[in-house]
């Protein structure tokens, strides 16, 4: 019986699961369930299904770190890469060490954090991560692999971030000062050893998950204005990625950032806002020889026409992918958009097919599946222009402001036959809408006649005075019809 009881007991400890466990990767925490076992290392993402595996004979350190979501575990292969789980507790210290030293035969060892908040220390470069050091503890860590761009200055040296669509924050750049001590000896220092700067920035790029353009762009677009980022910038357009090269700054945006390409082009780009010329005649030159049967034929070796039409076509052809175009939305200024202001920029909503795009700074797509409510508003600070707020069912809130009270009729109509559900916007602000709209579209000519079915149960001094000014510019559009000249004057 006791022989029984001890061959259980090595079968239970032969492996060790945690359900309970979030992966960091680029700033989103990944739920999911962690399984150790003597042979292997399994990781499986609650949310997408993704399972991540290594052998045990891979492993070289295993660490144990304390952090803000409770216990880190980090595990280092013998590759450098670097993997790191949280969200265990204080008691799983124990049985996770002798789990790890007698079925990997290596001592998880503690690593003690600093605490401290200084900003200066020391640079150690681990894996595939580069740790920052503060008193002979870990400060920080950076993995490699998140780095999309470095670049080197006087003492300096800054390295740019792949962004991540699921992270509620992500870190975009990060600069380290490097002081060095130089003589006159060129790039040496007093000691003899190598420029420090450059040191630092070989062993960044080394690790880095850089984009390298090699070979031959399949199109290059010359002096294209941009908005955001502001000013001229070459465009060059690659199978996997697109490059965009200033005077002083490029940027390098790959296509795989994101599986739906209407969030990356609208044609603006979401990432790069373009400012396209009208009727600008170009032409497109590649060397490939097999360029069209590549691409069936979507691309030949010369292509001319708009500028925007045959940008739109590259880029449809290399992504394979629907671009999205304004739909059959117009408003009052005979326009796919309507002029307002997110926050404190001015820019344009575009009611699509779809859902809402706002450009250009910052950049929102509101699909219609992710909307809750729509609300009309009276506009705070004038009367001749109302707010449209787009609530969504996870509870964010997009507020547009500014909008010219003739547009109300165009957009209430639109959400009305895309279904949305428009939250009650009050009785009496509904009439002023239906006055301004009758009017801006010369639907009706007796105010009170068209408000009857509404019904008249409050004096509304608002509604009193839009009915006034409606009637006042009826009569001047009447005026102008009689002009001799018989040109049409209404400033609706």
């Amino acid at each position: 019986m006791l022989n029984k009881i001890e061959i259980f007991f090595f079968k239970m400890s032969d492996i060790q699961e945690y359900p309970d466990v979030v992966q960091e990767v680029r700033g989103a925490l990944n739920p999911g369930r962690l399984k150790l076992q003597s042979s292997n290392v399994i990781f499986k993402n609650t949310k997408t299904g993704k399972v991540d595996q290594f052998q045990s004979g891979d492993l070289e350190k295993v660490q144990w770190l304390k952090r803000a979501r409770g216990f880190c575990l980090k595990i280092m292969l013998n590759n450098g890469t670097i993997h790191r789980y949280d969200g265990f507790k204080e008691t799983d210290f124990e049985k996770l060490a002798a789990f790890v030293s007698n079925n990997y035969f290596i001592s998880m060892e503690k690593k003690d954090v600093s605490v401290k908040g200084w900003n200066w220390g020391v640079t150690e470069f681990n894996g595939n991560s580069l740790d920052f050091i503060v008193d002979n503890k870990l400060a920080f860590e950076i993995p490699l692999g998140n780095v999309s761009h470095s670049t080197t200055g006087k003492n300096e040296v800054t390295m740019e971030f792949h962004p991540n669509d699921d992270a509620a924050v992500s870190l975009m750049e990060l600069r380290f000062h490097i002081p060095t001590d130089k003589t006159d000896k060129g790039d040496k220092t007093e000691n003899g050893e190598s420029d420090l700067v450059e040191e630092f920035y070989k062993n960044v790029l080394e690790k880095a998950d850089i984009i390298q353009a090699t070979g031959d762009a399949i199109a290059v677009f010359t002096e294209v204005q941009c908005l955001t980022p502001r000013g001229r910038y070459d465009i060059k357009i690659y199978p996997t990625f697109l490059q965009l090269h200033g005077k002083t700054f490029d940027y390098k945006i790959p296509f795989t950032t994101n599986t739906d390409i209407q969030e990356r082009i609208v044609f603006v780009l979401v990432l790069c806002l373009i400012h396209f010329k009208d009727f600008h005649i170009m032409k497109v030159s590649q060397k490939f020889e097999d360029l069209e049967k590549k691409y069936e034929g979507k691309l030949t070796q010369e292509m001319s026409g708009a500028e925007f039409e045959v940008i739109s076509r590259v880029f449809k052809a290399i992504t394979n992918r629907k671009i999205t175009v304004p739909g059959s939305f117009v408003g009052h200024s005979h326009t796919n958009c309507i002029s307002c202001s997110y926050k404190a920029a001015t820019g344009f909503l575009y009611p699509l097919e779809r859902g809402f795009i706002f450009v250009h700074k910052p950049p929102l797509h509101i699909r219609f599946d992710e909307i809750s409510t729509v609300h009309f508003a009276r506009s705070a600070s004038t009367n001749r222009t109302f707010d449209f707020d787009v609530e969504t069912k996870s509870g964010t809130v997009f507020t547009f402001v500014g909008i010219e009270k003739d547009e109300y009729g165009k957009l209430y109509d639109f959400v009305s036959n895309k279904k949305l559900r428009v939250k009650n916007i009050g009785k009496n602000l509904r009439k002023c809408f239906l006055v301004l709209y009758a009017v801006a579209d010369n639907k009706s000519r007796d105010y009170d006649e068209m408000l009857s079915s509404e019904g008249e149960d409050n004096h509304d001094a608002y509604l009193e005075r839009m009915k006034a000014e409606g009637k006042d510019r009826e009569s001047g559009d009447e005026d102008d019809d009689s002009d001799s000249s018989g040109k049409d004057k209404r400033i609706w």
